[in-house]
């Protein structure tokens, strides 16, 4: 599947998001089904749209709600429905499109001092959302537990079907944090769009953002909140993040099927 993925091409720009987060390679258990609500608002972003059409990013609020079922304890499948946009700029309010992806990990990860992992993501999207109807990502994910520390990279590859190898996109993303306590980290995020790998942009066209964000570990929900400034022309100047996530069965559901 990954060498078929590689040869097909990406996004010619960075456009909006509905997922704003370094995936570290945590799934729901086996048999459990888990829901987060992903929103996104940019006080103060690009007001120029990616492409013609496409939605304005500045003083938008976009999100999804990602569904999540534990396959294996290596496997998750996931579901992205709806991605919407509740206020865009001269659009108002829109649906977006929806994703599935399939999230394959070393299984219980945070036990281990090295982790790693591959997602697979396949969209289908609205004009205004993305300038392609079908892209996909390749998602490696690297990390190391060190304590109190954990080190996270997330070397992403998107793709619209396009262009061969070169004109594969690299956005890589990548994540540092430091856990208060079990119920409480914080942490530093940053998240990177170079351009195709036959044709980087310059440096002003980059997105970059770094963020600063926090988690919050609880009895039913677990809450990731952040901030981030964008240092490039490319970049929204500033962007919030709010995801809220709870499990949604506590005893494991199996498919049963009778022939």
């Amino acid at each position: 599947m990954l060498g078929i993925f590689l040869l097909l091409a990406p996004l010619a720009a960075r456009a909006q998001t509905d997922e704003i987060q370094v995936y570290d390679a945590t799934i729901a258990p086996p048999g459990v089904f888990n829901l987060m609500v992903h929103s996104n608002f940019t006080p103060e972003g690009r007001t120029t749209p990616a492409y013609p059409g496409a939605i304005i990013a500045n003083h938008s609020f976009n999100g999804t709600l990602e569904w999540a079922y534990g396959v294996k304890p290596w496997m998750e499948q996931g579901l992205y429905l709806p991605v919407y946009t509740p206020y865009s700029s001269k659009r108002g309010g829109t649906i977006d499109g929806m994703k599935i992806r399939e999230l394959f990990v070393r299984p219980n990860a945070q036990q281990h001092k090295l982790f790693w992992g591959t997602n697979f993501e396949f969209s289908f999207n609205y004009h205004y959302w993305e300038s392609r109807t079908f892209t996909a990502e390749v998602r490696p994910i690297i990390g190391a537990n060190l304590g109190k520390w954990e080190l996270i990279y997330n070397p992403v590859v998107d793709t619209d079907y396009r262009g061969g190898l070169g004109g594969l996109q690299f956005n890589p993303e990548s994540r540092i944090v430091y856990y208060l306590n079990p119920k409480w980290d914080i942490a530093a995020e940053e998240y990177d769009g170079f351009g195709t790998f036959n044709d980087f942009s310059p440096l002003h066209d980059q997105f970059h953002e770094v963020w600063g964000a926090f988690d919050h570990y609880g009895h039913t929900w677990d809450v990731e909140a952040g901030a981030g400034y964008g240092l490039t022309a490319g970049s929204d100047k500033w962007t919030l993040k709010l995801m809220i996530s709870r499990d949604l069965n506590k005893k494991p559901w199996r498919p049963h099927f009778h022939l």
